[in-house]
């Protein structure tokens, strides 16, 4: 290059180095510098693979040790099925009501085009629908809350309310199994199934994992099931009237001799298991006769809810005239009792019949009487664990699959929105009367500090102590995590106290 020298890459990084280096010695050392990252690049990956779970076939519920100080020890998620509107409930709009009956402004509509949220404009009326309830601010927080929920609102101040949720689909089902297991497809563990996989139970008598409801989520088992984790992490349905399990208890003429029964029943499963490792719907099976056998005290004990104070009763809408208030009553209070008595995790859902608070049309006749079933227990049940000092050590999450939206659908109804609705948590370490994120002036869309169900999740699982990316099951070949890929979800750090 006429004659003049050109500086190899080689020759300028071997002058950093100590002593004379040939060439060959320093791509040598080269070579073990790129081992060295690759090493590193493994150990990243292994880690991320999740941590080693030792998990007892036959006994799978032993408590774990979690990944760092847990400031919850157990959850109550309240979840209100169907899609309560948020502009009706707990995220204030005064300029919906000033534009009730308009057009929705070109502005906001362009806006939600630019998205992947377009489809909440689907199916609905370019008429803006006003919330029909009157609002007010409550606490010391100044928290606006609708007349829907009058007693949830004397406990604003112990709320943090996140105001920009999104889901990635705006039809029941999938939204909902987003929210309780991360995925939109049916078949993935929940979020109560990962709990008790990562921690086990505090309490050996009882189930760690309890589902209470009466017609149950839209989409069915596969929103609280353990997908594809060990049959052991399966919820156990637990009835808030009679019995609290179907055939809990042995026939009087069989009852005496009911442990050699099992005992014996034990020995064979054993035997047939031997030749059989790995399969754990026998694990689970031989798990769950011991269960059942200690559960017949404990759990007829935790359904009898006549042993609480008559006032206590009384709170939760035990002897209200509604007999739904009654019967979410009955469940908000045994809840309590169950995280009292060690139980990890508990899902209850208010769904009584087909419907929820899938409000199309006559949205006033709708939401009026779901509130009217929850308001008083969920106002009960925050009250009662702040007393008994429980609050402090569980998480309490009010929240549905998505909102609906400012504009109208059908007979003065309101559509599905998933681009942007409102949650609260309460106890278990979160920061008591937040208001994070925000959506537009009529609520359609997030658009402050917009949050994912995957990232509340992962924010779950810190509150309990968990680190979601280490948390994973092999399956398939592949590492599952309630989060999804690594990377993918971030916490919540502004919930935290």
């Amino acid at each position: 290059m006429g004659g003049k020298k050109v500086n190899c890459p080689v020759d300028m990084i071997s002058r950093h180095l100590p002593g004379p280096v040939s060439r060959r010695s320093f791509l040598h050392r080269l070579g073990g510098g790129f081992g060295g990252v690759v090493i590193q690049a493994l150990l990243q990956q292994e880690a991320r693979a999740g941590r080693k779970m030792e998990i007892d076939p036959l006994n799978p519920f032993k408590p774990r040790v979690p990944d760092f100080p847990a400031r919850a020890k157990s959850v109550i998620f309240l979840y209100m099925v169907g899609g309560p509107g948020q502009m009706d409930t707990f995220d204030y709009k005064p300029v919906l009501q000033k534009l009730h009956g308009k057009k929705l402004p070109d502005s906001i509509r362009q806006a939600i085009l630019a998205t992947k949220h377009a489809n909440v404009l689907h199916g609905c009326k370019d008429e803006i629908l006003g919330s029909p309830w009157a609002w007010k601010q409550y606490g010391q927080s100044g928290m606006w809350v609708s007349d829907l929920f009058p007693h949830t609102a004397e406990h604003v101040d112990e709320l943090c309310f996140i105001h920009s949720m999104q889901a990635d689909s705006n039809n029941h089902a999938p939204a909902s199994y987003q929210m309780h297991t991360g995925d939109i497809r049916a078949g993935k563990a929940s979020l109560g199934s990962w709990t008790t996989y990562g921690l086990g139970t505090m309490n050996q008598n009882l189930p760690s994992y309890v589902v209470l409801f009466d017609a149950g989520p839209l989409g069915g088992a596969a929103n609280y099931g353990n997908g594809f984790l060990p049959a052991s992490f399966q919820p156990t349905r637990l009835r808030d009237k009679g019995t609290p399990v179907y055939d809990l208890l042995p026939p009087e003429e069989f009852a005496a001799g009911q442990r050699d029964s099992l005992d014996l029943l034990r020995t064979l499963n054993l035997e047939h298991r031997e030749a059989r490792a790995g399969l754990t719907e026998l694990d689970a099976r031989i798990a769950s006769y011991e269960l059942a056998y200690r559960m017949q005290t404990a759990a007829m004990e935790v359904g009898s809810l006549e042993k609480e104070p008559e006032a206590l009763r009384r709170s939760y809408g035990l002897e209200h005239k509604d007999e739904r208030t009654q019967s979410f009553g009955r469940k908000c209070l045994m809840a309590r009792r169950l995280v009292e008595r060690g139980v990890r995790f508990v899902q209850l859902y208010d769904m009584p019949d087909k419907d929820g608070w899938d409000a199309h049309a006559k949205l006033e006749e709708n939401h009026t009487p779901r509130a009217r079933w929850t308001d008083q227990p969920v106002a009960a049940l925050l009250a009662d664990l702040k007393q008994s000092g429980l609050l402090d050590e569980t998480l309490v999450i009010w929240a549905s699959e998505f909102g609906r939206t400012p504009i109208m659908q059908g007979d003065l109804g309101r559509n599905h929105n998933a681009a942007g609705f409102t949650i609260w948590m309460a106890g278990g370490g979160m920061k008591a009367g937040l208001r994070l994120g925000a959506t537009d002036d009529l609520g359609c869309i997030a658009v402050e500090r917009p949050i994912q169900f995957r990232d509340l999740h992962a924010t779950i699982l810190k509150a309990l102590g968990l680190n979601h990316e280490a948390l994973s099951f092999e399956t398939n070949g592949r590492q599952e995590r309630l989060t999804g890929v690594a990377g993918l979800a971030h916490l919540i750090p502004e919930v935290f106290a």
